[in-house]
């Protein structure tokens, strides 16, 4: 049997992390949560405090952006079931892996090498979770409901956050979008 992948998204405070954690309460395999935030400043980290605190006790939380297919398979002999939070801040923060980078002059091709190294982090991702037989439960921003930023930097985010959700959309087993609190299953 191989893994199962479910994705979750929505708008900034849909209630996405919440239904996520909901998901994984019904899953009969011991729990691991994936927190992907970097804590930058008072704001995430009061906010990763939170969602600390709202989650059970007895599930293990690992933090982590990049190589999680190597997270994954450490973890699977423990864990049936990974709850990572969230794929748009792992994809910002592998966006700003190199702190050189002029996001106002990069260039197409660049921009290009990017993308395809997160995809790649996703796919390794994906693949390892299905490899361990993992259930997988993604929770995701969608990013593209609103009105095109002006900035450039925030058109490439969207741009390649997401092609990522369409990219983990169309591996995955379900999909759920949620609006204010209300989960929908769209696949």
């Amino acid at each position: 049997m191989s893994g199962k992948i479910t994705l979750v998204t929505g708008g900034a405070r849909s209630g996405k992390s919440n239904f996520a954690e909901e998901l994984a309460k019904t899953s009969d395999m011991p729990v691991a949560y994936l927190a992907t935030a970097i804590p930058f400043d008072d704001g995430m980290r009061d906010r990763i405090k939170k969602h600390r605190e709202s989650r059970p006790q007895e599930w293990k939380t690992y933090e982590g952006f990049k190589d999680l297919k190597y997270v994954v398979k450490e973890i699977s002999d423990n864990h049936g079931t990974i709850l990572l939070d969230c794929v748009t801040i792992m994809v910002t923060n592998l966006m700003f892996e190199d702190l050189s980078i002029d996001w106002d002059t990069i260039n197409h091709e660049q921009i290009d090498r990017i993308e395809a190294s997160i995809k790649d982090q996703v796919f390794d991702l994906l693949k390892s979770m299905r490899e361990h037989n993992i259930w997988g439960i993604m929770v995701t921003n969608e990013v593209g409901m609103g009105i095109v930023p002006e900035n450039r930097l925030s058109r490439i985010f969207g741009d390649i956050a997401g092609r990522i959700n369409q990219m983990i959309a169309v591996e995955a087993d379900d999909v759920y979008f949620t609006v204010s609190g209300i989960p929908m299953k769209i696949k």
